[in-house]
């Protein structure tokens, strides 16, 4: 994998859990994500990013050909992507400790981000 693209169609989807509210009000502390590594990554979807050596995870944003990963909550900065990164994988479903919590992603709809 690299900046350009989910592209590790070979890896198995895994779980992480949500800590902190730089995602809410859509995900919660405490939420369970599930990423899948070989997923197309879409404008718009929400990426798990590995920048820097840290795990963050926002979403996907192409602004004048610049990518940014941007944060729900208003009270945190969005970032922008700048090389080196790598793209971990995309969040396709989310859980919680309610039913009402679960929601599946689904990206296929809108067009994929140009390289």
């Amino acid at each position: 994998m690299s900046q350009s693209g989910c592209s590790a169609e070979d890896l198995e989807p895994y779980v992480l859990q949500v800590m902190g509210d730089s995602m809410e009000p859509e995900f919660k502390d405490g939420h369970v994500i599930v990423i899948d590594p070989g997923y197309p990554c879409k404008e718009g979807a929400y990426l798990v990013v590995d920048y820097g050596g840290e795990v963050i995870f926002g979403q996907y944003r192409l602004e004048n050909g610049r990518k940014w990963l941007r944060y729900l909550n208003p009270e945190h900065k969005q970032i922008e992507l700048i090389p080196p990164f790598e793209i971990k994988g995309v969040v396709v479903q989310r859980a919680g400790r309610r039913r009402r919590d679960h929601k599946h992603y689904d990206y296929m709809a809108s067009p994929s981000h140009p390289e």
